[in-house]
Parts: structure tokens; C-alpha cells; sequence
């Protein structure tokens, strides 16, 4: 895949070799993260929102109520900055100034409009659900008109993007090396438990297998 371009917006400047701008790395990044935080300014007053995400193609989706100011914002054409982060590990190092984490992000930019085709808008919502719980759509019960009606989809173009990671050790040196404590890597994954039935239910039904051995990506 080709590399975004790199601009004053997405160049990573603290640790720039900790950055990447190929299509590949920053795609694998959104498709592994299951929230995003989706940054807009309206009138100088910054908005944080976190909300879910689904990678399509080379576009971003997000969904909401019919009404909701960032929804609102973004059909009205205005640029929006969305950021995904995956923690992988915590980085306990000899000296204070050297604890970091392990961890990696992608942050973008873009532009997007709102879905009005109902059938791409049924074939978006299809790679949401998809993208939380491979194999829920054709399971779950799909929306209805009134339902549809309700929901906000906007497709957001990746214009500009770039990946920053961090691996490794602790980057202790010189005498930094003889302080008598621990040092290393904590890592912390995404685990799956046990599924919890809902207690509504009064039939019972066996837990799917998309469920039962769930994966993050």
C-alpha cells in the first residue's frame, strides 16, 4: 500500500522514528481498535468524543442519533481529527524519567458526508457490527425502517494519517544500568472472558462460537 503524504498535521515530531505513514500499518492499527476519539472545534470550543469506529476501505465510519452535534458538524463539511490507541504493555524502567508504554496509535484526518442511500447505509451499519463481533450480523435482528430513519452514518475520507509505535524494553543506559530494582515489561493484552448471559432472557440458547472464541485482530 502506498504511504500518506506527510504534512505539518500528521508529521510526528517527539520520536519521529517511532512514526509511520504506509497505508498497511495504520489500517491494521484502526481495524484492531474498537473506540475512537474523534476531536472538532465549533465556534473556538474544542469537543472530545469517544464513540465507535469501522474502517471501510479508505474511509472512516461513525454513527449516532439523528441531531448529535458531531454528526451535525461533520455534514456540514467541516474537517474532524480521529485518534485509535491500542495498549500493549507497560514499561517499568530503573529511573522514573524512563517509564513509558508500549503502545500503538493512529491519528488522521478528514472530511466526511452522511450516508443517505439506504442500502449503503444497511451495508455500513453491517461493517460496525462487523467490526465489534465477526459473524453478529447475520445473527442479530437487522434495523428497521423507523430504526434507520434514526441513525446518523457518516463516511469520513482518510485524507491525511500517520502511526506512532512503541516497542521494547526500557531505554535505561550507562549507570542508569545498576539501580537495584526490577526492570522490564508488563504486558497487557485484550483478554476475553467468560460470556455473561443477559438475564432477560428466558430461553436458552447455545453461546456462539464468534463469542466464545472471540479474538481482537
Amino acid at each position: 500500500m502506498s504511504d500518506f503524504p506527510t504534512t505539518p498535521r500528521n508529521q510526528v515530531m517527539r520520536y519521529p522514528k517511532r512514526g509511520a505513514y504506509d497505508r498497511e500499518t495504520v489500517y491494521r492499527i484502526l481495524d484492531e481498535g474498537l473506540v475512537c476519539h474523534v476531536s472538532f472545534a465549533i465556534e473556538g470550543q474544542p469537543f472530545l468524543i469517544p464513540t465507535i469506529h469501522a474502517r471501510w476501505g479508505d474511509q472512516v465510519l461513525l454513527h449516532g442519533l439523528k441531531g448529535g452535534r458531531l454528526l451535525k458538524h461533520i455534514e456540514a463539511g467541516h474537517s474532524i481529527a480521529i485518534a485509535v490507541t491500542l495498549l500493549d504493555g507497560l514499561v517499568l524502567a530503573r529511573t522514573v524519567f524512563n517509564h513509558s508504554m508500549n503502545y500503538r496509535s493512529v491519528v488522521l484526518y478528514g472530511r466526511g458526508e452522511v450516508i443517505e442511500d439506504p442500502a449503503q447505509k444497511l451495508a455500513a451499519l453491517e461493517r460496525l457490527t462487523e467490526h465489534i463481533c465477526p459473524g453478529r450480523w447475520t445473527d442479530a435482528r437487522y434495523p428497521t425502517e423507523k430504526e434507520l430513519m434514526a441513525t446518523t452514518i457518516v463516511a469520513v475520507n482518510i485524507d491525511e494519517a500517520s502511526a506512532k509505535i512503541r516497542q521494547g524494553p526500557p531505554g535505561d543506559a550507562g549507570d542508569e544500568l545498576e539501580h537495584p530494582v526490577w526492570a522490564g515489561v508488563l504486558p497487557l493484552p485484550i483478554v476475553p472472558q467468560n460470556p455473561i448471559t443477559d438475564p432477560k432472557q428466558t430461553e436458552i440458547f447455545t453461546v456462539p462460537a464468534y463469542v466464545r472464541e472471540y479474538r481482537r485482530r
